[in-house]
C-alpha cells in the first residue's frame, strides 16, 4: 500500500514537471512585476452638495468667495501663496544670470504674447483672481481670490479682463454647483493659453475636455481629471511648466510618471534599459495637437497690413501664423532646469534666441532624452541696444488699437522699466514645451524601428552620439553612462 503511494506521488509530481517546466522556458528571462499604477492613484472625496447652503443673492464674485470662507476659512490663504495666485516663483538661483531671481507670468517675456506688463487688463482674465488691472494690484485682500473659476461645475461661469467674472454671468448658479476641479475648468485657462485654443502647449487644447482614449489614454479610457495627476493639498497644486520656472523640476512639487507607474515597468528588459536616459514621454506621446492644430510660428513683424483675417493664417494686430496637427515632438537632452532668458538679456539679433532652452546632455547622468514643442517667432527688439522690448499692445494707445508700434514700445517701455532707443527691428526667437499629455494606449507607442532605423525621428549626432547606438555599438546604461 505504502509502496503504491510513493508510485502515485511521484508519478503526479513528473505530470505536473511535464506540464509547468516547458511554461516557464517560455515565459520572458527578464519579467518585470507587474506594474499596477491603479493602485498608487489619489482617492477622491465626495463632494458636499452646495445647492442649498449657497443663499446668494451675489453681485460680485467677491461676494461669492466671501460666503465661501465662511465655512472654508482658509482657503484664501492658502491659494494666495501659490504660483496660481502669485504668478511667481519663490527665488532661485539662476547659473545663466549668477544672482537670484524670480520669474512668472508676472515677469517673464515670451514668444507668443510677449509680456503682461503693460497689458495686464487683458492678460489677467486667466487669474485665480479678481481685479488685476496694473502694476499696483494688492495680492493681500482674501475676497479677491476667485473660487469659482477652479470649482464651478455649472457651465457657465466665465471670466473677463481683469479677471473678473464675465457679463452676465449667474453667480448664485455657480455657487451652488462647485465640486471638485474638472477638465473644464482647468482648461478654460490652459487649453486657451497665448490668445487661443492650442496656441500655446501642442498637447493642451479642448481636445481633452472630453477625448477618447487615441487622444489621451489616461484621460479618454479611464476619465482621469487633471487632479488626478496634479495632485493638490492646500490648494497647492503639483507641477511646474518649463516656459516660466528655471528651478529643478526634479522635485516632490513636480509631476511624475513613476508616481504611479514603476521605473521600469516593462516586461521586456531591453525596454527598461532605455527608462534611465529616455523620458516615457518620449515614447508615449508619438505625435502632439491630435485633434486641433497647434501654433508653431508666430512673426510679429508682418502685423498691420489689411491682409485676409484668419486666426490660424494672419491676424492684422498679430501678424502671421503656422499651424500643425498631428506634429512630431522635437527631441534634446532634460535634466529638468532651463537655461532661461530675462527682460534685458543682451542678443545676438543674427541668431535665433532661444528663451527657455532645456539644459541636459549626453553626459548629464540626470538628463534624459525629452519630446518638446518648440514655438518659433518672431519679435520685435531694440536695434540700439539689442535687447527684446515689451510693447503696450491691449488698451488706449497700445498697438491693437493704432498700429504703431513706436508709440506701442515707448508705452511699453514707461511700464517696463526697460529704455527704449527708438530704434527697433525684430529678431527670431524659441520656446520650448514639454509634452506629458497626449497619452496614447501603448499599442500606438513608438516602435524600434522609429527611432532605430535610417528614417528613425532621433538626430543622434545632435544629441551627441556617434550614430545610432544599435548599428555603433553603444547603448543606454545605468549611472550616466551612454
Amino acid at each position: 500500500m505504502r509502496n503504491y503511494k510513493h508510485t502515485w506521488l511521484l508519478g503526479t509530481i513528473l505530470s505536473l514537471a511535464i506540464i509547468i517546466i516547458p511554461i516557464l522556458i517560455a515565459l520572458p528571462r527578464n519579467a518585470q512585476p507587474i506594474d499596477d499604477p491603479f493602485s498608487k492613484l489619489p482617492k477622491i472625496a465626495i463632494h458636499v452638495d452646495h445647492s442649498a447652503l449657497m443663499q446668494g443673492p451675489f453681485n460680485t464674485g467677491q461676494e461669492v468667495t466671501q460666503a465661501c470662507l465662511v465655512c472654508h476659512p482658509d482657503a484664501s490663504e492658502q491659494v494666495m501663496h501659490t504660483s496660481h495666485y502669485t504668478w511667481e516663483s519663490d527665488s532661485v538661483y539662476s547659473p545663466d544670470h549668477k544672482r537670484m531671481v524670480t520669474l512668472g507670468k508676472k515677469n517673464a517675456i515670451n514668444n507668443f504674447c510677449i509680456s503682461i506688463e503693460s497689458n495686464w487688463p487683458a492678460c489677467t482674465a486667466c487669474h485665480v483672481g479678481y481685479g488685476w488691472e496694473d502694476e499696483s494690484y494688492d495680492f493681500s485682500h482674501k475676497e479677491n481670490v476667485d473660487c469659482l473659476v477652479c470649482h464651478d461645475h455649472s457651465g457657465g461661469y466665465k471670466k473677463s479682463k481683469k479677471g473678473n467674472p464675465a457679463k452676465g454671468v449667474d453667480l448664485l448658479a455657480a455657487a451652488r454647483s462647485v465640486g471638485a476641479p474638472t477638465r473644464e475648468n482647468c482648461g478654460g485657462c490652459h487649453f486657451d493659453g497665448g490668445g487661443g485654443n492650442a496656441v500655446k502647449h501642442g498637447d493642451l487644447d479642448g481636445s481633452l475636455k472630453f477625448p477618447s482614449e487615441r487622444i489621451d489614454v489616461h484621460m479618454g479610457r479611464y476619465d482621469f481629471s487633471c487632479t488626478t495627476c496634479h495632485r493638490t493639498e492646500d490648494h497647492n497644486i503639483r507641477g511646474k511648466a518649463s516656459s516660466v520656472s528655471i528651478g529643478d523640476l526634479n522635485t516632490q512639487n513636480q509631476v511624475q510618471c513613476i508616481d504611479c507607474h514603476n521605473q521600469e515597468p516593462h516586461r521586456d528588459a531591453r525596454l527598461n534599459e532605455h527608462t534611465e536616459a529616455v523620458a516615457c514621454q518620449t515614447c508615449h506621446v508619438a505625435l502632439m495637437a491630435r485633434k486641433d492644430a497647434t501654433k508653431i510660428h508666430w512673426d510679429w513683424s508682418t502685423a498691420g497690413q489689411d491682409l485676409p483675417q484668419d486666426a490660424h493664417q494672419y491676424l492684422k494686430i498679430k501678424g502671421s501664423f503656422v499651424y500643425k496637427k498631428n506634429h512630431r515632438p522635437d527631441y534634446a537632452w532634460y535634466n529638468g532646469t532651463t537655461g532661461r532668458y530675462l527682460k534685458g538679456d543682451i542678443i545676438d539679433p543674427t541668431q535665433v534666441t532661444p528663451f527657455n532652452k532645456p539644459n541636459g546632455n549626453i553626459k548629464d547622468p540626470k538628463a534624459k532624452i525629452w519630446p518638446f514643442k518648440i514655438h518659433y517667432g518672431k519679435q520685435i527688439y531694440d536695434k540700439t541696444n539689442n535687447y527684446f522690448l515689451l510693447p503696450k499692445t491691449v488698451g488706449a494707445g497700445g498697438y491693437w488699437t493704432e498700429f504703431d508700434w513706436d508709440q506701442a514700445l515707448r508705452l511699453g517701455a514707461e511700464n517696463s522699466g526697460l529704455p527704449y532707443s527708438g530704434e527697433y527691428d525684430f529678431a527670431e526667437t524659441s520656446f520650448y514645451w514639454t509634452t506629458s499629455h497626449m497619452i496614447t494606449p501603448k499599442d500606438e507607442a513608438l516602435q524600434c524601428i522609429d527611432c532605430h532605423s535610417d528614417v528613425g525621428r532621433l538626430d543622434w549626432q545632435m544629441l551627441g552620439y556617434d550614430g545610432d547606438p544599435v548599428t555603433h555599438g553603444s547603448r543606454f546604461l545605468s549611472g550616466g553612462e551612454r
